[in-house]
């Protein structure tokens, strides 16, 4: 990684990564929810990896708009 970007790209590429995270983080909460009957092992799996995609948008979003998540609690 030696690449030089300026601050514009930086943006792009962090707005990129919140919008995988946001869709990630969808698609395990549905598969937990769809999982939840039938294999309770693979549904507990599916919400630490959405638990996790949480955070990572967590962090994204921080970065994005500093201090904006502790106005909202």
């Amino acid at each position: 990684m030696t690449d030089v970007v300026d601050s514009g790209e930086l943006l792009r590429r962090i707005q990129r990564a919140r919008a995988c995270a946001r869709e990630e983080l969808r698609a395990w909460r549905a598969r937990s929810g769809e999982l939840e009957r039938a294999d309770p092992d693979a549904a507990r799996e599916a919400r630490v990896r959405s638990l996790a995609y949480e955070a990572v948008l967590r962090a994204l979003d921080e970065i994005v708009t500093p201090g904006r998540a502790g106005v909202r609690r």
